[in-house]
């Protein structure tokens, strides 16, 4: 028995650094309990382990009576005294006993006691270890996959990377080695659970902070960030010192700090620009090399018109709407982009006539055609991509967004 424990009180110490002290109380506690519901049932009793050989030793506590009414909480005096001369009436005895006695069942249920308590220990650290880490970049192995999600080896323990949190269309094998985002620490009944992320915002953010030292320093400051994971990022930048060019820090030389990242995301597109404090400043910048005309701003609602050329449209709208939904995220505005017309011809006829062709090809209605057409679907081509779920992000119910899709897909 003694060099079990020590073999496992070794273990614990080295492979998984739950101290010796906390070992030895949680396994005599373990046995304790475990007896005390076994073959000594009733009794009281007092169990120590020796840290450095692993011997136990098992006592009974007896009080010392001289008439004895539970033999296996009292014992007469005279018996107690052939054990120790000096008892007096009224004191403890503790009478040793054999630890083998303990009964095999108890040691069983010790067992099971023991390998607990080790798992309570293991989540504590996991815990302790992590806690610092959240909104940090780990690197681990892909360990197996649970369903949808990958299970990943940390080393020290293992998380969870949920299908939600992964880049689209990203695929990885158990051997694979990953690196992601620590998002949060979620408790459970199981103790704490370690959740990664690569779709989240945060993990490009943390990856700059990593690859590009002005950003680290303090140099150059991340303003604004808008993502769709698999998709593109887009990145507005500023400086703490003229003499540093915040965009071209962030690219590195020949663009080699940015394809580091992007490599990283599976090819994401990354944009980088530079921030302007004045808000057309900031969207002449982010919609570059394109040129936004006839700027009109609303205040009171948010939102910024503007005319494009018909040979930028389509890049500056992107696949699905994507482009213009991610720039107005990054701006904070919403956008209602138009065709460039020649100057005989008002935005709201411009609209009228986007919102009729969009009546007459796909078959919406006047109200819904209109409302496409603010947001910045003008043609039949602008929907290229589009998913239902972007259309209810717009504010499209549910069945509106179904019923464009699937005329659009028809069309």
């Amino acid at each position: 028995m003694s060099s079990e424990l020590l073999s496992v009180l070794e273990y614990m110490e080295k492979e998984k650094g739950i101290g010796r002290a906390d070992m030895i109380s949680a396994i005599t506690n373990s046995i304790h309990n475990a007896a005390q519901k076994g073959v000594h049932a009733g009794q009281e009793l007092r169990i120590e382990i020796d840290p450095r050989s692993g011997n136990m030793k098992a006592w009974s506590l007896l009080m010392v009576t001289d008439s004895v009414g539970d033999p296996e909480k009292e014992i007469h005096i005279e018996n107690a005294r052939k054990i120790n001369p000096d008892i007096q009436l009224g004191e403890i005895l503790e009478k040793p006993i054999d630890p083998s006695y303990l009964g095999r069942i108890a040691a069983q249920t010790a067992k099971q006691a023991i390998l607990q308590k080790i798992r309570e220990f293991e989540r504590e650290r996991v815990f302790d270890d992590f806690k610092d880490q959240i909104g940090d970049i780990v690197s681990g192995v892909i360990h197996r996959r649970d369903r949808s999600d990958l299970i990943v080896d940390l080393g020290k323990t293992e998380a969870l990377l949920p299908r939600r949190e992964r880049i689209p269309r990203e695929n990885f094998n158990p051997g694979d080695r990953i690196r992601a985002l620590l998002l949060k620490i979620e408790t459970g009944n199981r103790g704490p659970s370690l959740v990664l992320s690569r779709s989240s915002l945060s993990f490009v953010r943390r990856l700059l902070d990593l690859e590009v030292t002005e950003i680290s320093d303090g140099t150059v400051v991340i303003e604004r960030m808008s993502r769709e994971p698999g998709y593109r990022t887009k990145i507005c930048v500023n400086t703490t010192d003229p003499k540093v060019d915040p965009v071209g820090a962030c690219v590195g030389a020949r663009g080699s700090r940015v394809k580091s990242i992007v490599r990283e995301l599976g090819g994401e597109k990354i944009d980088i620009i530079r921030y302007y404090p004045d808000i057309k400043d900031q969207l002449v910048e982010a919609l570059s090399p394109a040129v936004p005309r006839n700027i009109e701003i609303d205040e009171k609602n948010h939102r910024i018109g503007f005319e494009i050329a018909e040979d930028d449209l389509s890049v500056t709208i992107g696949k699905g709407g994507m482009n213009a939904k991610l720039t107005s995220q990054l701006l904070g505005w919403k956008l209602d982009i138009r065709r460039e017309e020649s100057a005989n011809v008002t935005i709201d006829q411009q609209k009228q006539t986007a919102a009729k062709n969009l009546v007459e090809s796909i078959g919406v209605k006047p109200q819904t055609a209109m409302r496409l057409v603010e947001m910045g679907f003008t043609t039949p081509a602008a929907f290229e991509g589009a998913r239902i779920e972007d259309l209810m992000d717009m504010g499209f119910s549910e069945e509106e967004s179904q019923t464009i899709i699937s005329r659009i897909e028809t069309e």
